[in-house]
């Protein structure tokens, strides 16, 4: 994952300025041609979601008035679980983008919309909306990649810190609501500089603690009360910690998988100086990738599974992605670029496995085998106690020998192909 910049087979090398800025132009048609269709079908389709969501929700709610009963409970859990899934990815997260807000109806509008979740609207449309999708994938600008706790980048230098980076991942996979509202605060930043009396900061904080107040007051006081007379109380705070945890782990994923698997680019800071309208629909294009699936798949990701498409078009409505991703994919064909898309599992995968493979000082994971590794966990811990000095020294030999081990395989590969 080194920055596009530093890469000596860059995938963009082929292309001329003309070709970004014509690239650029038939993206702009595309979205034009959904800005000029968009209806009745468009206004339907997310009033039906939104009122199938809340029946769910709805129904759920009073299925769990009887979790003391093991099948209720997992009934009510299950719809619960679902019903989360769809306020926060296909209805919340796309309202408060604005993909709705050409209907001008005020109870679907990313100015008055306010989701089930613990960070405030107006504070995640500012770190997503302002500042992830214009620095889409810039280390450095774009605190999505890795959510300021997690080495994105071979180029990031490795410290012993990073070892626990799995943990890190996992622990934010889990209490994903509250991760983010601690990232939209900016809060690392904020202890860091000793800012925590900041005025604007304390106000934003305040907003945050009211929404988890809030949130928490719904879900493990207000539901657990009403089931209070079945004897079903801690059945629904707990069916209720599991909805949350579900949904928050199914969104963690979602997103990992849309920015941080193999095949997805980063872009160093310099690169986006004077950026023009076609370079950073290819900045778009590179720094996402999708999941194939089922409608189903689509719809439960908030159609993120599409998430190309929803970067190159935030503002479009989700239900339209699928009808486009096949004249986005036929631009990547035509301009000879990688389109990064595979199913849940193996995206999951690749995602974690890059999780993973960044804990480790680079070189690390590829140089070492059964045989060699006692050899390799002694390096490892030489490299997690000692000075920077040994670990830049460490460093070098493990690139060096990672390096040569490449280029042993790509020869090995160029025989093969010579002798097919």
């Amino acid at each position: 994952m080194t920055a596009i910049q530093k890469k000596s087979d860059n995938p963009i090398a082929h292309l001329t300025p003309e070709d970004i800025e014509q690239l650029g132009r038939e993206l702009d048609a595309i979205r034009q041609d959904v800005l000029d269709s968009r209806g009745a079908d468009d206004a339907a389709y997310i009033r039906k979601v939104i009122k199938t969501q809340r029946g769910l929700e709805l129904g759920s709610r009073a299925v769990l008035l009887f979790s003391v009963f093991p099948p209720a409970w997992v009934l009510g859990t299950a719809g619960l679980s679902v019903s989360k899934i769809l306020e926060n990815m296909e209805i919340g997260h796309n309202v408060l983008h604005g993909q709705w807000d050409w209907m001008r109806d005020p109870k679907i509008h990313s100015t008055t919309w306010e989701w089930d979740f613990a960070t405030p609207a107006a504070q995640w449309q500012h770190s997503h909306n302002q500042i992830h999708h214009t620095y889409t994938n810039v280390i450095g600008k774009d605190n999505d990649l890795g959510y300021g706790i997690m080495r994105v980048d071979e180029d990031q230098r490795w410290s012993p810190f990073h070892l626990a980076q799995p943990l890190w991942c996992f622990l934010n996979a889990v209490f994903f609501e509250y991760g983010i509202a601690a990232y939209d605060l900016d809060l690392g930043a904020t202890i860091k500089k000793k800012k925590l009396k900041d005025p604007d900061f304390q106000r934003r904080a305040k907003e945050v603690l009211a929404k988890v107040r809030k949130q928490a007051t719904k879900d493990y006081v207000v539901h657990p009360l009403l089931s209070l007379p079945t004897g079903s109380f801690l059945p629904t705070v707990l069916a209720n910690f599991t909805a949350n945890t579900v949904r928050n782990l199914w969104g963690n994923s979602v997103i990992l998988c849309g920015h941080f698997p193999e095949g997805v680019e980063t872009f160093e800071k310099r690169s986006i100086e004077g950026e023009t309208r076609g370079e950073w629909y290819l900045r778009q294009m590179l720094g996402a990738a999708n999941i194939s699936g089922s409608k189903a798949m689509h719809i439960m990701s908030g159609n993120l599974s599409h998430q190309i498409e929803h970067h190159l078009f935030p503002d479009l409505p989700s239900n339209r992605y699928a009808e486009i991703a096949p004249k986005v994919k036929a631009l990547f064909d035509k301009y000879e670029l990688t389109y990064c898309a595979r199913p849940f599992p193996q995206q999951v995968y690749s995602a974690w496995h890059k999780v993973f493979r960044l804990s480790l000082p680079n070189g690390w994971l590829a140089t070492t085998n059964v045989k060699n590794a006692p050899q390799q966990l002694k390096l490892l811990y030489a490299m997690s106690t000692k000075g920077p000095k040994v670990r830049r020294a460490a460093q070098a030999r493990l690139t060096q020998e990672a390096r040569r081990k490449e280029a042993a395989k790509s020869k090995a590969a160029e025989k093969e192909t010579v002798a097919a």
